[in-house]
């Protein structure tokens, strides 16, 4: 098969494969596309934690963006870790010169380790300037906590802050309720015509590593593919979901989810 579109990832590395731009890239080819990367950090990590993390200069991040997008034009993009001022400044910059109108954001701000990977001054300038010149933003319960300086606990509180983010700016706004100890999930996208809450059955794991990569990635994919933001978001959630349930179980710590679920090789290679 031909990917059906191009994806540009602006986002860090996960040395261990399952989070970061390694799921990113994993994400958009199982799903049928074209991955093209711009690397903001290295980090050295498996399923038990983080040890270091390597900054890559906000010059750097800016050809890698500049340069790859002048050659092959992504459908959409994806950005998740952004890690001082200067890169989202720089990073912003560079969408404005590179003009493309899919953009979804997944603001990385705590590894599921607990590892912080943002500094506060980062923070505000992610809430003053970038949120608004994304198409969807993807915080999971902490990360709309640490924006919207409310507690969650509810679905009614998650309305709430999404409600608080598109005051801020953003247009659309998915808040994963993946940390709410309910039996059914409950994901819930806040656009400024609609609120719609998409309901799974929860799969109690604790190999869940690289989730949130996978959701803005996925959802970047089938909305560069075409599809509506709210049709991208439902397959994508799909998607996920279905990598957890069918998850490798590796590593003594946070596992990886399935990223191949759902690719079936016909041909045999000899």
């Amino acid at each position: 098969m031909k990917p059906k579109s191009t994806v540009l990832i602006i986002a860090g590395s996960d040395s261990s494969g399952g989070a970061g731009i390694q799921a990113d890239i994993k994400t958009v080819t199982a799903l049928g596309s074209y991955a093209m990367t711009a690397i903001t950090a290295v980090t050295s990590q498996n399923t038990t934690g983080v040890i270091s993390i390597t900054p890559i200069s906000h010059k750097e991040i800016s050809k890698q963006i500049e340069f790859t997008a002048k050659d092959i034009k992504p459908d959409a993009i994806k950005i998740g870790m952004l890690h001082s001022n200067k890169v989202i400044n720089s990073v912003l910059k560079s969408l404005n010169k590179i003009k493309v109108k899919k953009i979804i954001l997944d603001p990385v701000m705590v590894a599921k380790g607990g590892a912080k990977l943002i500094n506060n001054n980062s923070i505000k300038v992610l809430k003053s300037k970038l949120i608004k010149n994304v198409s969807l933003i993807t915080p999971n319960i902490p990360e709309a906590e640490i924006l919207t300086k409310t507690k969650i606990k509810s679905v009614h509180d998650m309305v709430y802050a999404s409600k608080i983010l598109l005051k801020l700016g953003a247009k659309n706004v998915l808040v994963k309720g993946g940390h709410l100890d309910k039996k059914i999930m409950q994901d819930v996208l806040l656009t400024k015509n609609e609120i719609i809450i998409f309901k799974n059955k929860k799969i109690h794991t604790k190999n869940t590593h690289g989730t949130g990569c996978t959701l803005s990635s996925a959802i970047a994919t089938f909305y560069s593919c075409g599809k509506t933001l709210k049709k991208s978001c439902e397959m994508a959630i799909k998607y996920v979901n279905h990598a957890i349930g069918t998850g490798p179980k590796f590593g003594k710590g946070c596992g990886p989810i399935n990223h191949l679920n759902t690719i079936n090789i016909s041909k045999k290679f000899k």
